[in-house]
């Protein structure tokens, strides 16, 4: 199957070797997005875990539709925190994005690119 890279247009041009997102067949896979403002990659969002979840998965979502899907038809998420603690607060947002029944999900602590508290990176399916 070939590979098609997806680089919509407003998303940050990636600082290193990669593509935001790359469609194959029938499935869309994100490079790991992080709570930058579209069209603003420079501004940076408050220091809230509820405020970067939200722009982060504002962003998944204009990303999906650029590529052919959508949030209802993404079946795995993996969500990287500054801090696991924070994964209550950002529960609270997520639950506003996914409905029942929501993707395969894990959560892990990491250090995140630029001081940043949240990122995300997904796979879904795209419609045909």
């Amino acid at each position: 199957m070939d590979m098609e890279p997806l680089s919509p247009p407003g998303f940050p041009a990636p600082r290193g070797p990669y593509t935001p997102a790359v469609r194959v067949g029938d499935l869309v896979f994100t490079s790991g997005l992080l709570p930058t403002l579209l069209g603003d990659e420079d501004k940076r969002v408050a220091d809230d875990v509820r405020e970067q979840a939200l722009v982060v998965l504002r962003n998944l979502k204009a990303l999906l539709e650029e590529a052919g899907s959508s949030l209802d038809r993404v079946v795995k998420v993996t969500v990287f925190l500054s801090y696991l603690g924070d994964l209550p607060a950002f529960n609270e947002v997520y639950e506003e994005f996914f409905k029942p029944p929501r993707p395969a999900r894990s959560a892990v602590q990491a250090v995140i690119p630029a001081g940043y508290l949240v990122e995300l990176e997904a796979v879904a399916i795209a419609e045909r």
